[in-house]
Order: C-alpha cells, then sequence, then structure tokens
C-alpha cells in the first residue's frame, strides 16, 4: 500500500524492515542526508549505552525495548517540531510495526515502511563480509541470523503501512 506523498516539507517518520544485513542501516544514511531529516541508529544507540552487554537475542530484546520506551516520546517530539525521523531500528516483527505506529500516530504526520526484501543467501554473504570488515557495532554469527530471522514477519498489507519495497537486484 503506498499513500499519497506527504505535501513538500511535512515531517515523515521513515522506518525500516528487512533481515540482518539487508541494507536497512545503508538505506538509512542514505534517507537522512536530505535536508530537515535527523537519522537516529538504534545499532550505534544500544553500543554506546550497553557496551559488552549485547551478546544473545535475549540481551539485545531487552536492551532494545528499554531504549524503545524512551526513544518513543523523543521521535514524537522531533516530528511534532517538524523534523522529520530516519528511524533505523529494525520493524522487523507485527508488534514492532505497532509499537513504531503508535510514534507517527502520536504525531501525526505520515511514514514510509521501507521494506528490503531479500534472500537469506544474499543478506548471509554480505553479513560474512561486514563481520570481516569489522566496521559495525555488532557482529552476528550466521547461527544469530538464523536465530533473528526465525521471528521475522514480512509487513502485509493488512497492516496498512505506507509500504516502499525494494527488491533483490
Amino acid at each position: 500500500m503506498t499513500a499519497a506523498p506527504p505535501p513538500a516539507g511535512a515531517p515523515v517518520l521513515h522506518l525500516f524492515c528487512g533481515k540482518i544485513a539487508s541494507g536497512k542501516s545503508t538505506l538509512a544514511r542514505r534517507l537522512a542526508a536530505a535536508p530537515g531529516r535527523v537519522l537516529i541508529c538504534e545499532d550505534d544507540w544500544l553500543a554506546r549505552l550497553y557496551p559488552g552487554e549485547i551478546a544473545t537475542l535475549e540481551d539485545y530484546a531487552r536492551c532494545s525495548r528499554r531504549l524503545r520506551g524512551v526513544m518513543a516520546d523523543h521521535v514524537t517530539a522531533l516530528l511534532r517540531s517538524g523534523l522529520s525521523v530516519v528511524l533505523d531500528a529494525p520493524a522487523n516483527t507485527v508488534g514492532a510495526r505497532q509499537d513504531l505506529r503508535r510514534v507517527f500516530e502520536a504525531a501525526g504526520v505520515a511514514h514510509r515502511l521501507h521494506f528490503l526484501d531479500l534472500p537469506d543467501g544474499l543478506c548471509k554473504a554480505r553479513l560474512r563480509q561486514r563481520n570481516a570488515d569489522g566496521g559495525h557495532a555488532f557482529l552476528p554469527s550466521e547461527a544469530d541470523y538464523d536465530r533473528f530471522t526465525s521471528l521475522f514477519h514480512a509487513p502485509g498489507a493488512e497492516e496498512g503501512f505506507d509500504l516502499v519495497v525494494y527488491p533483490a537486484r
């Protein structure tokens, strides 16, 4: 589902859905380069707030939940002030997307859910390269990838998001 674009200059909350190493952060940085947009990257905040504390899926879930609880009001305030927010945090489950819906609805702004729809093989190859390069805050293994992906749920039209799909190329 794609809604009409918001008026020029109107704030938008940009959200991202995609498996690990699908390119969410790369796309987020590209989108955030436009004027009037601020990038908030969950991985950067988690790495700085909880250094050395996130080693398992359970650790990530606990820390992410705490961060998102605090960030929701902050993101809403940024949107209400007229800034667009590029929120580089995975909207990979129905529950996560429902939580994020409350943010843009509370702010009364438009949204875009950017869905990077890539196959596991490509994501795993990118993950291996990303881990070898060492430039990311977290270095999940392929087993971690499989565990996180088991919880992944692609967005469906019934959820009613303004969806922008990026298929594998």
